[in-house]
């Protein structure tokens, strides 16, 4: 696992965990204008981006590995703790195993409820044509499709967009069995999640799949101070991946409400 910082290191420490398939600069745009007020710490996951040659093995392995880092760089607590689909599964085991780890967090767009036939079909769609689906060129379609189905607003920019190329093509199919079998066919939420002390924003999109809502209610059945946030007219992790402005209108309050402004250490 890697880790890269933004801010000084003075501030309160963020963490914003990417999605199955990015790597660190999924949050690039909202660290850069976080790290003002925060600093910003983004890992890239094992089996991702520049970690490609390190086999993922499990949420809660990428959860150990967080949690040494968290314990020798931020004295083993942080001011908040964010991850979208992967990352929020992430997240929520990091909750779970301390109830004082984080004072905010925010989850987007993630499981906590097994779907194995969801699992199932998304490994067989690699394996019949995840060569094709993650090579270069196809990646570079992708890019070159987006202005025709995604408003401007959503386009990446061209920084974002290499990083894009360059870091998708190079995910191991072995990576993306790893994480369907645990992110979406094992994984289920802790009882532990109930003792955490952190506040809690779950968010998904209007256009999430049902499985979606369904682990935001159950999350929230546990842990009843949580809020959940519904973004209209989105779909998956569209706030944290491509909308990072209207990503900072929901979470800034969040992360200021009761606080006042972020003072130094």
């Amino acid at each position: 696992m890697r880790f890269h910082t933004l801010g000084d290191r003075r501030l309160p420490a963020v963490m914003l965990i990417h999605g199955g398939g990015n790597a660190w600069w999924n949050y690039l745009r909202q660290a850069r204008a976080l790290s003002e007020r925060y600093h910003v710490i983004l890992p890239t996951l094992d089996g991702h981006g520049e970690e490609c040659a390190v086999p993922y093995v499990s949420t809660e392995q990428e959860a150990d590995a967080l949690l040494a880092y968290i314990d020798e760089h931020c004295g083993g607590h942080l001011f908040a703790l964010c991850g979208v689909s992967l990352g929020g599964q992430i997240v929520m085991e990091l909750l779970s195993r301390r109830p004082d780890l984080a004072r905010k967090a925010i989850i987007d767009g993630s499981l906590c409820i097994p779907q194995p036939v969801m699992g199932w079909f998304c490994m067989a769609s690699v394996w019949l044509a995840g060569r094709w689906m993650f090579s270069q060129r196809a990646c570079r379609l992708q890019l070159a499709l987006m202005p025709r189905v995604l408003p401007a607003a959503m386009q990446f920019p061209p920084e974002i967009q290499a990083h894009y190329l360059e870091d998708l093509p190079r995910t191991p199919r072995r990576t993306l069995y790893a994480m369907y079998r645990t992110y979406m066919m094992r994984y289920r939420l802790k009882e532990s999640i109930s003792a955490t002390r952190a506040q809690v924003m779950y968010w998904y999109g209007e256009k999430e799949m049902k499985c979606v809502k369904r682990s935001a209610r159950l999350f929230q059945e546990k842990v009843p101070s949580c809020r959940i946030y519904e973004a209209k007219g989105c779909g998956h992790g569209y706030l944290a991946v491509y909308l990072p402005e209207e990503w900072m209108k929901v979470a800034v309050p969040f992360l200021e409400e009761g606080e006042g402004r972020p003072e130094e250490k």
